[in-house]
């Protein structure tokens, strides 16, 4: 990406499912857009539950309003109603995330930006939207690791879970 108008960034896309890591990943994508002067695109996946079968009995938009509602609630909380300060495109695209995100980043001047989750004991299957991306992306990609604030509930979570005390001072 040099500094000529033929390479520039145009469009900074980001995965958006309201997870907290998907919410740090919005964070920086909208500062990234922001110092690049792009366009940001937040993009949400979906997929009709019971797959394609469950889809073909449903009325057409029965599962993709919804997600256009999930999608508008995770802006609004994110940004309430205050502008992002950037041109925005919300997308939302029926397929797996990781598949949704690398056609919608579908130019070499995109910057695509995904939360790099970790789940404790399901961290085995955990990073797959990213693992995804990273490997069929055409355009660079930015893994955004969870924040402190994530690790910090997923250990309060772990420790209610199990019903261990929590020492609230370092919270």
């Amino acid at each position: 990406m040099s500094g000529d108008d033929t390479s520039a960034v145009a469009r900074v896309v980001v995965g958006v499912s309201g997870s907290l890591s998907s919410v740090t990943a919005l964070w920086w994508a909208t500062t990234l857009a922001r110092r690049l002067g792009a366009e940001l695109w937040p993009v949400l996946a979906w997929e009709p539950p019971g797959g394609d079968a469950a889809a073909r009995r449903s009325p057409a938009g029965e599962w993709q309003r919804p997600a256009k509602q999930r999608l508008a609630a995770v802006l609004d909380e994110v940004f309430g109603a205050e502008p992002a300060g950037v041109p925005m495109h919300p997308v939302v695209v029926r397929d797996s995330p990781g598949r949704a995100l690398v056609r919608v980043a579908d130019r070499e001047n995109d910057v695509l930006v995904v939360g790099a989750g970790r789940r404790g004991l399901r961290r085995a299957f955990s990073g797959r939207v990213s693992r995804h991306c990273l490997a069929h992306a055409i355009c660079p990609v930015l893994a955004v690791p969870p924040s402190p604030l994530q690790s910090q509930l997923l250990t309060v979570h772990r420790r209610n879970t199990w019903h261990l005390r929590i020492d609230t001072r370092d919270l």
